[in-house]
C-alpha cells in the first residue's frame, strides 16, 4: 500500500510544524515523516479484509510526535483485530518492535521477532545457520 497522503515537515524534530498532503504534492523543501489519515484509513480497511499481517517497519519517524500517528494507529488497529481472533498478526524487526511498544500494541499481536532481516529471509522460506544448528 503507497501512501496516498502524507505528513511533511521541513524540521526533523518533534512537534515541529506539519502539514498533510498528496503524496504527489511533496513540496521540494520538505520531508515526508509520516503516512497521512486517508492512508491510514486505507491501510486499516486492509487488515478488517486480511486473516494475516506480516509486518516489517514503522510507517513514520514513529520516535517522535505527531509523526508516531500513523504507526500507534495501524498498530493499534491490527492488535485489535487480533484480540478479536479476526487477524494473525506477525511482526518482526527492532525499529518495528520498538514502535509496536510506543504504541502499546506489542502484547496484541500473535507473534514478534526482533530479528530484522533475519526475519524477513525466514519468512521467504530461506535456511537460517543458528536455526540449522539446531535441528542438525
Amino acid at each position: 500500500i503507497l501512501p496516498s497522503d502524507i505528513v511533511v515537515a521541513r524540521e526533523f524534530a518533534a512537534h515541529a510544524p506539519h502539514e498533510t498532503v498528496a503524496a504527489e504534492a511533496c513540496p521540494d523543501d520538505a520531508m515526508i515523516l509520516d503516512a497521512g489519515p486517508e492512508t491510514v484509513a486505507r491501510i486499516g480497511a486492509c487488515f478488517t479484509s486480511a486473516r494475516t499481517l506480516i509486518w516489517n517497519g514503522p510507517l513514520g519517524a514513529f520516535e517522535m510526535q505527531p509523526f508516531d500517528r500513523a504507526t500507534n494507529a495501524a498498530a493499534q488497529s491490527a492488535a485489535t483485530l487480533t484480540q478479536m481472533g479476526k487477524l494473525i498478526s506477525v511482526a518482526g524487526g527492532g525499529d518495528t518492535v520498538a514502535a509496536l511498544n510506543q504504541a502499546g500494541a506489542a502484547d496484541g499481536f500473535s507473534y514478534i521477532s526482533t530479528a530484522g532481516g533475519a526475519f524477513l529471509e525466514w519468512m521467504e522460506g530461506k535456511d537460517l545457520p543458528g536455526v540449522a544448528a539446531l535441528t542438525a
